[in-house]
């Protein structure tokens, strides 16, 4: 391997937890104080993978009209500027404990990408604490990661052959899902002990954090 790149929010920051307080607010000023945030929040989130399939528009308005929609689907009147609370909420969101010790130990032997269906001005205030060899987002390519926009444009920069990269995600329905078919290899990071979907591509590894990974590409 020549290249590691990683998903960033669900495998280097904790989003659900980070984003828990934003979405607490936006249900409380929508009037819907006694519905569950994170029900409310993974409905949402399934809303934002299905619209990342469509033509190119900033993460920013897809998360807008995917507010709208959860908003509908729950039959409340809310506000879908309210999505701003979660935006403000990136400042804040903190790196899962192994991360940090994790990507030192690979950076002295690999180069090191992040690969984010994010818009640049987000991803800059997310507290990352390194700097990447490699920044790869969704505004950049003008796509995302399903349908292997965003992983063909990190092969097209990077300059390595597919057999070079390992991707690790978290994400069934955006990491493996868009990577798979092109051929790279994948590492689930599979921090919730989640099934593997049965229409989703097997990837071909999975762990429980990023801590195994120096092990896994010891001998690459």
């Amino acid at each position: 391997m020549k290249l590691l790149s990683f998903d960033v929010y669900g495998t280097l920051v904790d989003v659900r937890a980070g984003s828990h307080a934003a979405f607490t607010e936006i249900l409380a000023a929508a009037g819907a104080s006694h519905l569950n945030s994170l029900e409310f929040w993974e409905r949402w989130e399934a809303a934002n993978i299905r619209r990342y399939w469509q033509p190119y528009r900033r993460y920013r308005e897809i998360c807008r009209d995917s507010l709208a929609e959860t908003f509908a689907h729950f039959g409340l009147q809310g506000d879908p500027g309210l999505i701003q609370r979660y935006f403000d909420a990136f400042p804040h969101f903190r790196r899962f404990p192994d991360v940090d010790d994790a990507l030192d130990r690979l950076g002295r032997r690999f180069r090191l990408a992040i690969v984010s269906n994010i818009d640049d001005d987000l991803l800059a205030v997310t507290p990352l604490g390194r700097r990447f060899d490699l920044v790869c987002t969704a505004e950049r390519a003008r796509g995302y990661k399903p349908d292997g926009t965003l992983f063909r444009y990190l092969l097209k920069e990077s300059g390595v052959d597919v057999s070079e990269l390992l991707h690790s995600g978290q994400s069934q329905r955006t990491d493996m899902v868009g990577a798979k078919p092109l051929g790279i290899t994948v590492s689930w990071i599979n921090r919730r002990g989640l099934p593997l979907a049965a229409d989703v591509p097997k990837p071909d590894y999975e762990l429980r954090d990023l801590r195994p990974l120096a092990d896994l590409v010891k001998g690459t």
